[in-house]
């Protein structure tokens, strides 16, 4: 494969700026979505840096995976720990000289990639992370100078990267023309995430500690917009109908405490797991019963592992879900809906196999990385121009 040079610095690799508001090891599905595509980008030639906040206990600088992790600083409130971090982000990448900047998010990391933009005279692309009540656009609607801040990136961003149809929409209804909408949902490693014989399910679960009982399992951020107590909810009600059932809860959030309050028998909070891969390849069924969604990375593991899933018709879950045919899709905030949609997938082993397969089918065909991966640097090369023949 030829090195991908940049234009800026002959014989120099590709160089590209990340701007994302954390990253590890504060763990969201932006923050892992990056970490999981800077390897695959790096073996095509590509020096990546992330711009972050640097948060209570962090370094200033860190490599990650041989990844440059550069953390500025964010003091006081928000107005002034955003001005802040744009300032030190600017100057930066004005020592950098990126070929592109790449924001993760439509506000402080898209207002500070136009800034450089203006400045720089660099490519700037903009990942939308989230639709809906909750997403990119309503919350930049609502902050001070938001529709400058709107205005400003309509006219400079070269590329705004849509993960789901309903953020497109959302773009389109903006009066964002289709050329500067570059569609690119997430990816999921589909051989990290992959499913094991039925017949290893006991044996893993052993490993883990884990009951060898008919097991859901939730991975995501304990938030109010996960509606996590949702599954807390109907619980008991499945397990009246099987009395062994399990919900294994993994991840972190401020809304744990309450959550543990809430739960009753059958429910194992595991916390923040580094590795979840093993735990969905021990489960028998995947929920989420989120209000708002992006494209969950969670979801995507939990298909490509094999799992049937449940999920709300939210963000980008019915871009990935066809109802009844690789998965089941009910409305959210609809406890009923949740509830007899769980007890029917664990009344039919025979079902969740069949959705199962069928989900890993629609991930490696349309979600896989390495594809992910081709798009966005195929995509970076167009703007800058590159000439590698």
């Amino acid at each position: 494969m030829p090195t991908t040079t940049s234009p800026n610095r002959p014989g120099s690799t590709l160089k590209v700026a990340m701007l994302i508001q954390s990253y590890h090891p504060r763990i969201g599905g932006a923050e892992r979505q990056l970490a999981a595509l800077a390897p695959l980008l790096q073996r095509k030639g590509v020096e990546i840096h992330v711009l972050t906040r640097r948060y209570k206990g962090l370094a200033p600088y860190q490599e990650i995976n041989n990844i440059p992790v550069h953390r500025l600083p964010v003091p006081g409130p928000k107005a002034v720990a955003s001005l802040t971090f744009t300032l030190a982000a600017l100057s930066l990448i004005r020592r950098l000289r990126p070929d592109v900047v790449h924001a993760h998010e439509m506000l402080s990391p898209a207002t500070t990639a136009t800034f450089a933009k203006f400045l720089f005279d660099v490519p700037i692309l903009v990942k939308v992370l989230r639709g809906g009540k909750l997403g990119d656009l309503t919350k930049l609607h609502r902050k001070p100078f938001g529709e400058r801040r709107l205005k400003l990136q309509k006219r400079l961003v070269d590329r705004f990267l849509v993960i789901s149809n309903e953020i497109d929409r959302e773009l389109q209804k903006e009066g964002i023309p289709a050329g500067q909408r570059f569609f690119l949902p997430n990816g999921v490693d589909t051989e990290r995430f992959s499913p094991i014989p039925s017949g290893e399910r006991s044996r893993f679960r052993r490993v883990l500690g884990l009951p060898d009982v008919p097991l859901a399992i939730y991975v995501g951020r304990l938030t109010s917009e996960k509606r996590v107590e949702h599954l807390l909810e109907i619980w008991p009600s499945v397990r009246e109908r099987h009395p062994q059932a399990a919900l294994l809860i993994l991840g972190s959030g401020d809304q744990e405490p309450h959550l543990k309050q809430k739960a009753g028998l059958g429910v194992h909070f595991l916390g923040q797991v580094e590795d979840v891969a093993p735990y969905l390849q021990a489960a028998d069924l995947f929920l989420l019963p989120s209000e708002t969604e992006g494209l969950s990375n969670a979801l995507l593991e939990g298909m490509s592992s094999g799992l049937a899933v449940i999920a709300t018709s939210v963000g980008g879950s019915p871009d990935l879900i066809a109802h009844g045919q690789n998965g089941w899709l009910v409305p959210p905030n609809d406890t009923s809906a949740l509830r007899d949609a769980t007890l029917s997938l664990l009344d039919r082993p025979d079902l969740r196999a069949e959705l199962g397969q069928a989900a890993r089918a629609k991930v490696i065909a349309e979600y896989a990385l390495p594809a992910m991966a081709e798009r966005l640097y195929d995509l970076y090369i167009r703007l800058v121009n590159l000439d590698l023949t």
